[in-house]
């Protein structure tokens, strides 16, 4: 079997590794356990996580033993890692129902069945901590010094940076020698912005248990020009289909740049090299093609295929005159709904989530980017026809945001 190993650099996942030469060799004759983390901040992964999830699917795949680590700990102090603000303070309660919520999307990817990978919650070990002996027995492996050259802390320096965010160095690279105790972890993975933090648990482990750990970080999902992808005019692109509805979440993908086609390919889907390379290798029709794999692709690996299926239906009706015109998102209007919105566009275009608030509807009306029924709107009081609810009305806002009005 191909070294896994080669197999994520090959797709472009690798950024940094701490013993490349070392963790090669050892991925391709053992079975080696490491785990990444997710602090449970929301009560739904975003595609930002997504990365680190086909990372260690990835590694499943080859042999490997994934450890979820739920941070239901450190979440409640917050990693300042690519942050300009600390974090809101969150209630045990919260990150305890947000950590279930994780759990739930992460199974579609990896497998949890008969020990083949572990979901753990550094919670268990960490708030029951005693300060005194914590500090006593980590806190005095760290130095201050070193910690604050991490990039990490150096670009929170001069908007202040608090002691109790600083302890979050000292709790991650914790949950990695408990992890290496308990589990036999040996390599921690996630990603690139975590590098600083990883290299704490490596060497705390190499020092307290005089074994070998290792550090992998892997590529954030950025564009080609090097911002984060999955922000939308909606916010995050949530993995949970009440945050992102499927149909939105497979547009974003069919629409996603040019120059970004290939990476997230790579990274977000399975398909072999060779199909990506072939897919990729001419631009026009042959590009398009590829983005429309890629929405369906990802979209039924988050979602399933029969949702994947009715979201490219959707988008086919709405753009190509096939497909069923019913699958797109749609808003189901009551009585009251009717009475209270009185039918207006610019109060349905809020309902429907395609705009922000009714100042920005009346905006979007006023510069003619929106349509009821492919015809343009050109007053900001216009209503919609309520004879129509019956079958439904198409509203439109510039090119790809779409939502249909019906009665309840």
């Amino acid at each position: 079997m191909k070294n896994v190993y080669d197999i994520l650099a090959e797709r472009g996942y690798i950024k940094q590794c701490s013993h490349p030469d070392e963790l090669y060799e050892l991925l391709g004759k053992e079975k080696v356990t490491f785990y990444i983390g997710f602090d449970p901040t929301a009560d739904s992964l975003h595609i930002g996580h997504y990365v680190a999830l086909m990372t260690m699917a990835h590694m499943q795949r080859a042999g490997h033993r994934p450890i979820v680590l739920l941070g239901g700990g450190t979440a409640a102090i917050g990693d300042p890692s690519g942050k300009t603000d600390m974090r809101r303070m969150m209630t045990l309660e919260e990150l305890d129902h947000n950590a279930s919520c994780f759990q739930q999307q992460m199974a579609r990817l990896i497998d949890f069945s008969d020990g083949k990978a572990l979901i753990r919650n550094n919670a268990d070990w960490i708030r029951g901590l005693n300060f005194l002996d914590f500090m006593r027995d980590i806190g005095v492996m760290f130095s201050v010094n070193r910690m604050l050259s991490a990039e990490c802390y150096k670009q929170r320096m001069e908007r202040g940076l608090t002691f109790f965010e600083m302890g979050y160095m000292l709790m991650q690279s914790y949950d990695f020698l408990v992890l290496n105790r308990e589990e036999g972890c040996i390599l921690q993975m996630g990603g690139d912005d975590q590098w600083s933090n990883m290299l704490g648990g490596a060497d705390l482990i190499r020092r307290k248990e005089q074994k070998n750990a290792y550090a992998l970080t892997t590529a954030l999902l950025t564009t080609s020009e090097g911002k984060k992808m999955g922000k939308t005019e909606k916010g995050a692109l949530w993995l949970d289909k009440e945050k992102t509805p499927v149909y939105d979440f497979y547009q974003y993908w069919r629409n996603v740049d040019d120059a970004d086609v290939k990476k997230c390919l790579c990274l977000l889907t399975f398909i072999p090299m060779e199909e990506i390379n072939e897919m990729c290798k001419e631009g026009g029709a042959a590009l398009n093609a590829a983005k429309r794999t890629l929405a369906y692709t990802l979209t039924a690996q988050v979602h399933g295929e029969e949702e994947a299926q009715k979201a490219q239906s959707a988008a086919e009706a709405l753009f190509s005159g096939g497909g069923n015109i019913e699958n797109i998102p749609t808003v189901e209007l009551s009585d009251e709904d009717i009475v209270e919105t009185g039918l207006r566009v610019v109060d349905l275009l809020v309902m429907g989530k395609l705009c922000k608030s009714k100042s920005d509807a009346r905006r979007m009306v006023e510069q003619g980017a929106v349509f009821a029924d492919e015809e343009k709107v050109a007053d900001v009081a216009a209503v919609v026809d309520e004879a129509k609810l019956s079958d439904g009305v198409i509203l439109k806002k510039g090119k790809k945001g779409f939502v249909r009005v019906v009665r309840k």
